[in-house]
């Protein structure tokens, strides 16, 4: 990550510059595409949407803080988080049908995974801000997946 480039022209709109889990998108980012321009076997068009969804969660996360209202950046994160699930599936996909090897998969699933619970429990403290009528509260502090069983 380039902090001099992130540390200048600052203002009220490039706050979102400073949000852990912006940063941890681009680096997502830039995981997910190395690992792609490597791969020869798959399609140009397979790899761009995988590099369009994993792209779209830092971008959303950006437009969402930049939109200035709790609301709108709620529902921005929800976006990130739908991305997030777009690429897993993409990247899961690869790795079913032999395209990806296990230890990088393994790597990039806990990356995915802890961005994942950073934007739930960010867009869980914004709903807190939020009057109980004002927004649907689907964060309510539970278990929100079941562990996968064999």
């Amino acid at each position: 990550m380039n902090y001099e480039l992130l540390n200048r022209n600052k203002n009220i709109n490039r706050g979102y510059r400073k949000l852990e889990v912006w940063q941890e998108a681009i680096e997502l980012f830039a995981i997910v595409k190395h690992q792609l321009d490597g791969l020869k076997s798959v399609p140009f068009k397979v790899k761009a949407q995988i590099e369009d969804s994993i792209l779209s969660v830092s971008s959303n996360i950006a437009e969402g803080y930049s939109r200035r209202s709790i609301k709108e950046n709620i529902q921005y994160v929800t976006i990130s988080l739908a991305s997030l699930s777009e690429n897993y599936t993409q990247i899961f996909a690869l790795l079913n049908a032999g395209v990806l090897n296990r230890s990088w998969f393994d790597e990039y699933d806990n990356k995915l995974y802890s961005l994942e619970n950073k934007l739930i429990q960010l867009n869980r403290s914004m709903i807190a801000k939020l009057g109980q009528n004002d927004w649907q509260n689907d964060y309510k502090v539970r278990e929100l997946i079941t562990p996968y069983k064999s």
